[in-house]
């Protein structure tokens, strides 16, 4: 028969023989603090996303592009009105067929062209003050590829088949005007004036004034000299008329009543002309006193 002590010693083996279970987990306060920064982390990814969300519905962002901007096979494609705060770098600007294309800006437009050196070779300025284009040459063609208006250093050349000139002071050259044709419009004058300095026309194979319809004037202040080196001169007129030529009068020539109405051309030996009353034979010899 076994004593209490015996009983108890024995029930405490085998206690100690059976397996100690220990608990693995979070607790207490650990516990509510992870819920609460997960469920805080949720809140915000739902709000990250619904910004996200809320800026490409605004930027209308779609497969193609964003907004206006639309991505395609050949570059990029813009619709509307778009505004440039940086330099724009492209290869080729186009609008949309059969829509204009139109560059504003508040204080001027800029194209320029630089080489690999970044140096500038071509520059096209629109502003306030003006149109201003700097190049080695400048040249405008028509749709099907004829030249109307060329310009470099050496020369400027009008490629048209007419060239009007509006103003009401007409043109203004300060130096040669090199033409093959001067001709005024139909019904209007011609007027070819140099009013501080002389005014020479030249040309190895002749040159011709024509008025089919009208008169041609030449006036001038003191001489008008017409010379032929190697030719002559020819005046051919139905009725040729020499208007206020000096009449040489005769100191010893007799008076008479009646009015004198025919004369007689006579030269001087430098080459003036004068009249000299007609006689039976010639007078010119009577009246030479207007030669000297």
């Amino acid at each position: 028969m076994m004593t209490q002590e015996q009983c108890s010693h024995r029930n405490n083996v085998q206690s100690s023989d059976k397996p100690q279970i220990y608990k693995v987990g979070i607790y207490g306060w650990r516990k509510r603090c992870l819920y609460f920064f997960v469920l805080l982390l949720m809140i915000l990814i739902l709000i990250n996303l619904a910004l996200t969300i809320w800026i490409l519905k605004v930027m209308n962002f779609t497969i193609d592009g964003m907004g206006n901007l639309r991505i395609t096979e050949k570059g990029l494609k813009l619709e509307g009105d778009s505004e440039f705060l940086e330099p724009l770098y492209a290869k080729e600007i186009q609008s949309k067929p059969g829509r204009p294309l139109y560059l504003q800006s508040s204080r001027n437009v800029s194209v320029n062209i630089y080489n690999s050196n970044n140096e500038l070779l071509t520059q096209l300025v629109t502003g306030s003050s003006g149109l201003k284009a700097r190049g080695k040459a400048f040249e405008v063609k028509s749709t099907t590829g004829k030249l109307l208006f060329s310009a470099d250093e050496d020369e400027v050349v009008v490629g048209a088949e007419k060239l009007r000139v509006m103003g009401a002071e007409g043109a203004v050259f300060t130096k040669s005007v090199e033409t093959p044709h001067v001709r005024a419009e139909p019904f209007k004058e011609l007027k070819l004036e140099s009013p501080t300095r002389s005014l020479l026309m030249e040309a190895p194979k002749g040159i011709q004034i024509l008025a089919e319809a009208g008169d041609i004037q030449a006036i001038c202040r003191n001489e008008l000299r017409l010379e032929s080196k190697d030719g002559e001169i020819s005046l051919d007129a139905h009725r040729i008329r020499l208007m206020r030529l000096p009449e040489g009068k005769a100191s010893s020539s007799p008076s008479s009543g009646t009015r004198q109405t025919v004369y007689e051309v006579c030269v001087c030996p430098n080459g003036r002309l004068f009249l000299s009353q007609a006689g039976v034979g010639s007078t010119c010899q009577i009246s030479y006193s207007v030669c000297l």
